[in-house]
């Protein structure tokens, strides 16, 4: 699943490439894929004529405000969630349709935004102005503050952690403690901070939170410097894999040597999920 760096390399293609070209309309081949509004044709209708000011980022979540022609004083909004398997591609209106094609959306110059979605559990929202965006796309109210903000401070992390009786990987992977985190993510910072995946969290000391505030940053920041992880499937919106993968701590790296201390890397299932790490450098 795409999680925040990967969001994020897609956030700044889109912004490099999408903005101040006019929607000159668009096409849905999976109708559950627009989960607002119900009607496809409003969802097209809504979008058409519009032009993109920016994209914006929360958690996982793409946003974009969307300019009207003639000008309005209130902002409409096209909303993306990538879920396990989306992806968002800028190509030429000719090009072959992939199979897994859910949503097209055409732009002036015969360019498109391609929603590409195998798993199918991708959404876009159309907001309409003068609707508060948190009403339509529900799941943004949920998120706890982004790991870049300046209110991710080592105070916050500790309240939202330390009175909470389940593994500490568990907790990190909840939107609501930390906007944007995800397996791999998670996995990378605890290595780097030294604390074990099933830690739970009221066993975690203040220090060891102070160390996962810093990495939790370091290891995201790194990784959108390397255009986001690819494992399976992501890409970014020019088609091109992630190279984080590649210097990756522990995740996807069962068996293989710990980079610091040569030890066995273990994975474990914790909540359903796979967690990496090396029991020499976490405790």
């Amino acid at each position: 699943m795409p999680e925040l760096p990967e969001v994020e390399t897609v956030r700044r293609g889109l912004n490099q490439l999408t903005l101040n070209r006019k929607i000159t309309g668009g096409d849905v081949l999976l109708h559950r894929t627009i989960a607002h509004p119900f009607s496809v044709s409003e969802f097209v209708n809504g979008i058409t004529s519009s032009t993109i000011s920016t994209w914006h980022r929360r958690g996982k979540y793409l946003l974009a405000e969307l300019s009207q022609s003639p000008p309005i004083t209130s902002t409409a909004w096209l909303g993306v969630h990538l879920r396990m398997t989306g992806q968002l591609l800028w190509l030429n209106q000719d090009e072959p349709l992939h199979k897994h094609t859910r949503v097209r959306i055409f732009f002036e110059n015969n360019q498109e935004l391609r929603f590409v979605d195998q798993r199918t559990f991708g959404q876009m929202w159309w907001v309409p102005p003068e609707v508060a965006v948190e009403s339509v796309i529900t799941g943004l109210g949920k998120l706890a503050v982004d790991p870049f903000s300046p209110e991710f401070t080592v105070e916050y992390l500790a309240n939202k952690l330390l009175n909470r009786r389940r593994p500490i990987k568990t907790a990190l992977l909840d939107q609501s403690v930390v906007a944007g985190l995800g397996n791999i993510y998670a996995d990378e910072a605890l290595f780097k901070s030294g604390v074990l995946p099933e830690t739970l969290c009221t066993d975690v000391q203040l220090k060891q939170i102070e160390l996962l505030r810093t990495a939790i940053i370091q290891v995201l920041a790194t990784s959108i410097e390397a255009g986001g992880t690819t494992f399976s499937n992501f890409l970014n919106v020019q088609g091109v894999n992630g190279n984080y993968g590649g210097v990756a701590w522990v995740y996807n790296r069962a068996g293989e040597p710990c980079r610091v201390c040569g030890d066995v890397i273990q994975r474990i299932k914790l909540g359903g999920r796979s967690s990496h790490f090396c029991s020499q450098c976490q405790r």
